[in-house]
């Protein structure tokens, strides 16, 4: 009896060990960032670096602010490029996640701990692109006292939000997201845009390539989002 069991705890040793591994080296395959998010990185403009936040803000101080969430195994610093324009455009402070593994779904709850950490900021909007999309989605769908819109880039609305609240862009390449769509309100197709080119990590596995630049793409999304905060404030 006691080799039997000694037997089973082996196995089952060995299949974490396994699982451990695998997972290890799965997380370790993710999109870095380009040449033009590592010199946004190393630029002096950066407001603050904190842990594992990254803090645009305006240069006068706001009291309206985005937390970010990245793209499942993407370097969450390749989302600087779009978020200093949003920043520069909309003037509001964006906050950028690092998450565990580079995957939000390990941390989909995060934003409670910023929300406490700037207690200046009374407007709140979440966003994110792909998988961080869907999870900033269900956190928005979850808090709907704290958070006053949402904002989706290559994702759709998850969980119950309404849909008058948030704001979705997508690119006319991105079918995968098109299909799963199953609202009206505030969609924003770009034409020639993919998935990949909201962020500046290069060509994403999958990914139909794009008839327009990412700056383009970058550029028309900034312009919407502009836009709905806009319209949404008033």
């Amino acid at each position: 009896m006691k080799k039997r069991l000694k037997i089973v705890f082996i196995s089952i040793v060995s299949l974490v060990i396994f699982l451990v591994v695998g997972f290890l080296i799965y997380a370790s395959d993710y999109y870095r960032a380009d040449d033009v998010a590592n010199a946004a990185m190393q630029s002096e403009a950066l407001t603050q670096v904190e842990d594992d936040l990254i803090i645009l803000s305006p240069a006068t101080p706001v009291d309206t602010a985005m937390i970010f969430y990245p793209g499942a195994k993407v370097e969450y610093f390749a989302y600087l490029p779009i978020l200093e324009k949003i920043k520069q455009s909309a003037g509001i402070t964006c906050i950028l996640v690092k998450m565990p593994f580079n995957m939000a779904i390990f941390d989909p709850a995060t934003a409670d701990d910023i929300l406490d950490q700037f207690p200046d900021i009374k407007n709140w909007y979440i966003a994110g692109h792909s998988m961080g999309g869907a999870m900033a989605s269900d956190y928005a769908s979850k808090n709907q006292d704290k958070v006053k819109g949402l904002i989706l880039l290559g994702a759709y609305i998850y969980g119950d939000y309404p849909e008058e609240n948030a704001l979705t862009i997508y690119g006319s390449f991105n079918t995968s997201v098109a299909e799963k769509i199953d609202y009206t309100k505030n969609i924003v197709v770009i034409e020639g845009g993919n998935h990949a080119q909201f962020g500046n990590y290069g060509k994403q596995k999958g990914d139909t390539d794009a008839t327009i630049s990412r700056e383009e793409q970058q550029d028309i999304a900034v312009e919407a989002i502009k836009e709905f905060l806009a319209n949404i404030n008033e």
